[in-house]
């Protein structure tokens, strides 16, 4: 396996969020700030001494209360809450800020329209750098679909997909039809370090790695666990991936090349989602010789 991802490369890193670091992940022994984002902790007095921030919180379909207004929602948590956060961090002297956000409204604006967790991502970006000012540089990097495993941390995720492959989970080997764009975690951290270093100002990247079919990117865990099993495409929802996980609908793709000189600024690497898949069968299950 590669070095792990949280390598903080000679950086002083404090962890912030509603809960500790797991115990045995890389995290768990930086310094941890407690709070919760959405209701506001994170004011300036907390977040003064502080050079640079990368926001990687925001809330998804996932995390709406059973029972609540849905819509709503996502509009207290990301169109006034995460605006409000990069107000605070201006506030407290904060010199450079990256907000980690989504790929679809710069990848498939045509989304917006129908999809309410989309706009709310696209006025979590844009509310974020409008925070930005003199003395305040506020940068967006906007992702896709991510594949990756940190050490010592379960995954809901990759775990159960190595344990398909494996044979341990009794899903027939099928995969939906379309595709969409996947980056590394490797891949990612790379290109958030770029942003904070030398990310232009009120810049939202939209960065990336590989479009692949569905099929063929569930097809690297079979093949990283040393399967034989060749994977079908079906017109069908896998359980695996719900189609309330495919925004674009079954059957569509979201496909896009990142622009090559964001690219080069940024610094990040290409081609690296197998290895990712590798990485997770290391750490969940048992990898091919």
């Amino acid at each position: 396996m590669r070095p792990p991802i949280f390598d903080p490369a000679g950086h002083d890193v404090t962890v912030g969020g509603r809960h500790p670091a797991r115990a045995g992940t890389p995290m768990a022994d930086m310094p941890f700030l407690k709070g919760d984002y959405v209701a506001g902790d994170f004011t300036p007095d907390r977040l003064a001494g502080f050079d640079w921030v990368v926001f990687a919180a925001g809330n998804d379909p996932r995390h709406v209360p059973q029972g609540s207004d849905f819509d709503a929602f996502l509009v207290k948590a990301n169109h006034e809450s995460v605006p409000a956060f990069f107000a605070a961090c201006r506030e407290a002297g904060v010199k450079r800020a990256v907000q980690l956000g989504s790929f679809y409204p710069q990848a498939a604006p045509h989304l917006l329209a129908g999809n309410g967790y989309i706009r709310s991502r696209q006025a979590a970006c844009e509310g974020a750098r409008a925070q930005g000012g003199p003395g305040f540089d506020v940068v967006s990097v906007n992702a896709p679909f991510m594949v990756g495993s940190v050490p010592g941390l379960p995954s809901a995720i990759f775990e159960p997909y190595v344990q398909w492959a494996q044979g341990q989970i009794p899903i027939e080997y099928y995969a939906p039809l379309g595709g969409t764009n996947f980056m590394s975690f490797q891949s990612l951290s790379e290109a958030i370090e770029g942003a904070l270093l030398r990310g232009a100002p009120g810049a939202a990247y939209l960065v990336g790695d590989e479009n692949l079919a569905f099929r063929d990117y569930f097809q690297l865990f079979f093949d990283a666990v040393g399967s034989d099993v060749c994977l079908e495409e079906r017109d069908m929802e896998l359980p695996l991936l719900p189609d309330v996980a495919i925004p674009q609908g079954r059957g569509n793709w979201i496909r896009y090349e990142p622009d090559p000189a964001e690219t080069a600024l940024l610094g990040y690497r290409r081609g690296d989602v197998a290895a990712a898949v590798r990485d997770i069968v290391g750490q969940f299950g048992r990898i091919a010789a």
